[in-house]
Order: structure tokens, then sequence, then C-alpha cells
């Protein structure tokens, strides 16, 4: 089984070049943020056609996130108790018997601003709920856009970024809060090429350069830890013609 993440920066403009991939990639369930549609405009009828089911939560030019399963979707949640959002950035779903959350962390904009302050609470709750659903579920999942980068190792340029947004001490001690509940960042169990990445700023050719950012994650509990056989930054869709700029994060999981 495949589990991927992918930050598709508007569904709208890229959902040619999702149907291509999960063509090619074979996923089982693909994890989309950053899809910018409202509900009524988005393209369940094509993603159907394919074969595939899908569930999606979204607003007009913000957010939204879906997800995308060869099997069937249920007890989807997209609203977690105690936290007051209207943004579209939270879907958990039941997919076979694993329990999958989707999530498009709020950026943050600037450390000590008002939005700052903002994404450590949101991130707070929303660890709340991850333990509450860790109680109920084995096999539980929790991907997407996290917008930290969980190590120095995970960013182009350390000493540029240091203290800076994404890359703060209290937004890693909050992810790593999500970790401690018994989760494992399943990238960092194989070998991986130096400077990893899965963002790069669309300007000054990031990707080119690669100068970019690895802070699209994939957490497993120790039942999907052990069952976990590859992790990898697929990032052939980041050379398209228009792409996002993030790549799909991969995860195989042995039956």
């Amino acid at each position: 089984m495949k589990i991927a993440t992918w930050n598709v920066n508007s569904l709208k403009i890229r959902i040619e070049q999702v149907m291509d991939w999960l063509a090619s990639s074979q996923c089982d369930i693909l994890c989309l943020q950053e899809t910018k549609l409202t509900d009524e405009n988005f393209p369940e009828d094509v993603i159907k056609a394919a074969g595939y089911h899908v569930a999606y939560s979204g607003q007009k030019t913000y957010n939204g996130v879906a997800i995308i399963a060869k099997q069937p979707i249920s007890n989807v949640v997209t609203d977690v108790p105690g936290l007051d959002d209207p943004q579209r950035r939270i879907m958990c779903a039941t997919i076979g018997d694993i329990r999958v959350l989707d999530l498009y962390v709020v950026n943050g904009k600037e450390v000590g601003s008002e939005k700052y302050s903002y994404k450590l609470n949101w991130l707070e709750k929303v660890t709340d709920y991850i333990a509450e659903q860790q109680q109920q579920y084995e096999k539980f999942v929790v991907v997407g856009d996290f917008n930290i980068a969980p190590e120095d190792r995970d960013v182009h340029n350390p000493v540029s970024w240091t203290d800076k947004i994404l890359c703060s001490k209290p937004e890693r001690a909050a992810l790593q809060k999500i970790i401690d509940l018994g989760f494992t960042e399943v990238f960092r169990l194989f070998d991986q090429p130096e400077n990893s990445f899965s963002w790069w700023d669309y300007r000054s050719g990031g990707f080119e350069k690669n100068m970019g950012l690895r802070i699209d994650l994939i957490l497993t509990t120790e039942s999907m830890t052990k069952q976990c056989s590859s992790c990898v930054v697929d990032t052939e869709p980041r050379k398209l013609e228009r792409p996002s700029d993030h790549a799909p994060v991969v995860a195989e999981f042995t039956a």
C-alpha cells in the first residue's frame, strides 16, 4: 500500500497532473492540501471516473484539503473539538482499517506575529485531537504540509533560517509533541540523499538550485511504522510545466 501527501497549490490548475501521477504511482491513498476550491467546484466527477473515491473540504481561493483513495472513505471529520477555525485545513477519515489525518498546518507568517500565535494554538488543539484519535485507532497516519522543517538538515541554509518561521524552536517543539504521542516520522527511517526537500520557492530558481525545505511529512503509529518499507520525495512532478511548489511525499507499507 502507498500513502502520499501533496500540497498541490490549486487543484483547478493541477488536476491533470494529479490524475497522471495517481496513474503512474499507483498510490492507494493521496492526501491533498491547498486545493483552493469551493466544494461545488471540486472535480469529483473526474476523480470518480478514474475509479477512485474522494472526500473534500474547501473554500474559495485559499486552503482546502481532500483525500483520494482506491477504497471507500468513511467517518469523515473536518472540524476538531475546541478549535474554532473556518479555514478548511483538516480532514480525518477511515480507509479500510487505517485512520488518516490530512493537515494543512497554518503558516504563521512571522515569528512573534498574531498569526504565529494562532499557529501554535492551532497545533495544540490538533495535537489534542490526534491523542484522542490515537486511543481509538491502532493504525493511524498523520500526513500533510506541516509548515515546519523538523531539523536543520531539512533546510537548505540552516543559518539563514535560524529562529525564522517554519524553523523556530516553538514550532519544532509543537511538532515533536505530536511525535512524542507515539508516532514516527517515517522519512527518517531510511537512508536519504543529503539536501532532501519537499518545497522550493518559485522565486530565484529555488528548485533548480535545490534551495528548499522539507515540510511535508508522514507520521505513523507503531503498527504502521513496522510495516513501512520506504518513504521518498518524488521530485518528478516539480519538474513539470506550471508545477506546484511542493512535491509529493510517498510512503509504502507491506500488508
